[in-house]
């Protein structure tokens, strides 16, 4: 995406924790080009690094009166809700309120911030962090095209955007994109494992499995072509990744039906969390 056609941001938005996914995306705002001065930051806990940002750019933290603003961002951890509630009550008067709370449904969200306008669930992940996050969202029924175009510029300054038509999809993105980054470094950790199981010194096999990783991602991103196909340019006919491919490939104890019952797993574990 140009820099034409990415939406507009904001003309304010008050962020309400700044922990690493909420410093994360305050940084992400500030890189698109978000003023310091549009952003409240209210966390009773601020961080060293925060603060530093916050001063860095002229944002305000935690002031005496904070003003609403268009967007508020809910970046807390989910079993903090009930407590914050009562102090952002008035603060969300009509705004559009973006939450990354995990397991908070637009239920959960309106029921203790009747006040606010509309609401956005959000789920990112851990890449995020830097830049490259994956990000699957949904807008309730009351949100504006508008109100839609300011979540979508917050939350693609952070990386890719997918919204879903369904409030319950939100719990399968947890379990896909949301928890997959920990997939991925799994991954890493046991092909580690296999190499110095095949004979080669530890340091050695980690550094050579995460560069595998981080590269085969890298490349994934890069090309026009679907990882089937990739996998399929680099596998010679009874060649070596052949021999290895036949077992992670087995149609009932290999990798595919394994990752489709660690993501059932992971989505039903959200649900329960969302009741």
């Amino acid at each position: 995406m140009n820099a034409a056609n990415l939406p507009a941001m904001p003309r304010s938005v008050l962020l309400v924790g700044a922990g690493k996914m909420g410093l994360a995306m305050l940084e992400g705002w500030l890189a698109r080009g978000l003023p310091g001065a549009a952003v409240t930051i209210l966390d009773p806990h601020l961080s060293a690094d925060a603060a530093k940002v916050a001063g860095s750019h002229g944002i305000a933290a935690n002031p005496d009166r904070p003003a609403p603003a268009d967007v508020t961002v809910l970046a807390i951890k989910p079993q903090s809700l009930d407590s914050a509630a009562p102090a952002l009550a008035s603060l969300v008067a009509g705004s559009l309120v973006v939450s990354v709370l995990a397991g908070k449904t637009v239920a959960d969200l309106s029921s203790r911030l009747p006040a606010a306008a509309s609401f956005v669930r959000a789920m990112p992940n851990l890449p995020a962090s830097i830049g490259l996050g994956a990000t699957g969202a949904y807008a309730s029924p009351g949100v504006t095209a508008a109100q839609r175009g300011f979540a979508d510029a917050l939350l693609t300054a952070v990386g890719i955007v997918e919204w879903v038509g369904e409030e319950s999809l939100i719990d399968a993105v947890t379990a896909l994109s949301g928890s997959g980054p920990a997939y991925v470094f799994l991954m890493a950790e046991a092909l580690a494992a296999a190499g110095v199981e095949a004979g080669l010194p530890a340091d050695l096999s980690a550094r050579l499995a995460c560069a595998t990783v981080s590269g085969a991602g890298a490349l994934i991103a890069r090309s026009d072509l679907p990882p089937s196909r990739l996998r399929e340019n680099v596998t010679s006919p009874g060649g070596t990744t052949a021999a290895a491919l036949a077992l992670l490939m087995d149609g009932t104890e290999g990798l595919g039906p394994l990752m489709i019952r660690a993501v059932a797993a992971a989505r039903r574990r959200a649900e329960e969390l969302s009741g």
